[in-house]
């Protein structure tokens, strides 16, 4: 099922609660998957979560984050980032070992779900909670300062963003994506089908079409870990090259909304269509391996 259309009325499935790389960009990686995956692994995935509309994955995207601050889901809430111990812009670098909590991290999460969706000995309704933190952690990955310990990954920097005060967190999560996109107005689901929309071109067609070819270059189902930490030293370089490039302190306090968003917002782009199309790429091999169809890693 392919989602180039506009959304019209995706209302009903706006979810509560605080949300990583914002729900916009949540959403987008959702939506930017669904273009990509097998057909066989819509049904797959449509069944495991018991939604059979185009909309099976973005629903539950932002998930994740709206269980994490509750009674049940607190559990949850060191498996959304890990804290690279590195010392930007010197030196970028995330070290599993050193880095990920021993309560777990994005890293370790990504594997313990990934290897519960393919337990067949399992309930289904675990099933189907695993694939909605697979999901948003495979989104979560891509969001540089989710791999980074400075600062709680930025939530203690505070800065400016159009004369506002916000943490620049907030701001790689959530305001350069919005101002891309002139604004949301409240209406994420329908900005990221249409941004995901642009990027699936971008990807089949467009200026991601070569690179995207390399995109998947390492994933392996059966090393999820080596998969997820080369994802994350991806995202991790990026805190070097543009979320500090001269430092931590260098950024406290300064207006972010100009130059810095220039520079910032291709990134940003581009880590979005890469966790999009690595999500697919994901969820492919899944379905393959619970269906008895695996492909070698080449042929994807």
């Amino acid at each position: 099922m392919r989602l180039i259309q506009k959304a019209t009325a995706l209302s009903a499935l706006l979810l509560p609660g605080a949300v990583a790389w914002g729900s916009l960009g949540h959403i987008t990686v959702a939506y930017i998957a669904t273009n990509f995956v097998k057909d066989t692994t819509t049904t797959y995935f449509q069944d495991i979560l018991r939604n059979d509309t185009q909309h099976y994955l973005a629903g539950v995207a932002t998930w994740a984050d709206s269980i994490r601050y509750t009674k049940w889901g607190r559990f949850s809430k060191n498996f959304h980032f890990i804290d690279a111990k590195d010392s930007p812009p010197d030196y970028c670098g995330v070290d599993f070992e050193r880095d990920c909590k021993d309560e777990g991290c994005v890293v370790s999460s990504i594997q313990n779900y990934t290897s519960q969706l393919l337990d067949t000995d399992l309930w289904s309704w675990r099933r189907g909670q695993a694939a909605k933190f697979v999901i948003h952690f495979v989104g979560d990955i891509h969001q540089p300062l989710h791999v980074e310990n400075v600062a709680q990954g930025g939530n203690g920097i505070h800065v400016k963003w159009d004369q506002s005060e916000v943490n620049l967190h907030h701001v790689w999560d959530t305001s350069i994506a919005e101002k891309m996109l002139g604004g949301i107005h409240r209406k994420p689901y329908d900005a990221g089908l249409v941004w995901a929309a642009n990027l699936t071109e971008q990807i089949k067609s467009g200026k991601y079409q070569t690179a995207s070819k390399l995109w998947n270059t390492g994933v392996n189902l059966d090393d999820p870990i080596q998969t997820a930490m080369g994802w994350a030293n991806e995202s991790n370089a990026v805190v070097c090259t543009h979320v500090f490039p001269e430092g931590p302190k260098s950024i406290v306090g300064q207006e972010l909304a100009g130059d810095y968003y220039e520079k910032a917002a291709p990134v940003i782009e581009l880590q979005v269509a890469k966790a999009g199309y690595r999500l697919a790429a994901w969820l492919d091999l899944i379905a393959d391996r619970a269906s008895g169809t695996a492909q070698p890693p080449e042929e994807l």
